[in-house]
């Protein structure tokens, strides 16, 4: 039996009260998102299928130039590899950088039918700071995202899978990961949206079928 056969296909406006869930990841200067640089910046939309299942979107990114004053603590640069001074970076100023990502969320939020962009994050507090300090350091008036609502991969990989670490998560939810590659938002990013995708699409499996036998049940 098909389990979808008597269901209405869900909508992605109406799994999260309006908000479409954005996955961002950024690699920054250090851990102060008032003083210290913003350095990358990725963000993968996602969508819904007929079927109810999350999946992800392109995911749109840029490099940031630190803006004016930045702090840039070295043991960070030595984590991430990124040498804010190599002009091959392609770097946009922090508000170009917005405006480049922004536009991008804001597309994808009115195509979902959603109102709002709610971001979510593996210890979703770190990027979303960092992306409000930016916010305010420009006067950006048109951030599509909630400004202190999120979803944090970190309990929801405890929860789902008992790993809290990204790479030890995204791994028990039968995803590859290449710990060469992370420290890079685009990388990270697609990692996390992974992880996202997984445990919500498990929650929504749980209720197809819990719907399935309750039909059969009332039977």
């Amino acid at each position: 039996m098909d389990i979808l056969s008597n269901s209405i296909a869900p909508r992605m406006a109406e799994r999260f009260r309006g908000f479409l869930p954005v996955v961002v990841d950024v690699e920054t200067g250090g851990f102060d998102a008032e003083h210290d640089a913003l350095l990358e910046i990725a963000a993968v939309p996602l969508a819904m299928d007929e079927g109810g299942y999350l999946k992800l979107q392109a995911t749109v990114s840029t490099h940031v130039e630190p803006f004016p004053g930045a702090n840039l603590d070295p043991r960070s640069l030595e984590i991430t590899g990124i040498d804010p001074t190599n002009p091959l970076r392609g770097a946009l100023a922090e508000r170009q950088a917005l405006d480049h990502v922004f536009q991008v969320v804001r597309e994808a939020v009115r195509e979902a039918g959603c109102q709002r962009a709610i971001l979510v994050g593996h210890n979703a507090a770190f990027d979303l700071g960092f992306l409000n300090q930016a916010v305010r350091r420009c006067g950006h008036k048109r951030n599509p995202f909630h400004p202190f609502s999120c979803f944090d991969t970190v309990s929801l990989g405890g929860l789902a899978y008992g790993q809290t670490v990204l790479s030890k998560a995204v791994l028990a939810a039968g995803h590859a990961f290449d710990s060469r590659e992370a420290h890079s938002a685009v990388y990270d990013a697609e990692r996390t949206a992974e992880l996202f995708c997984s445990v919500i699409n498990r929650w929504r499996q749980l209720e197809l079928f819990e719907q399935a036998h309750s039909g059969l049940d009332a039977a």
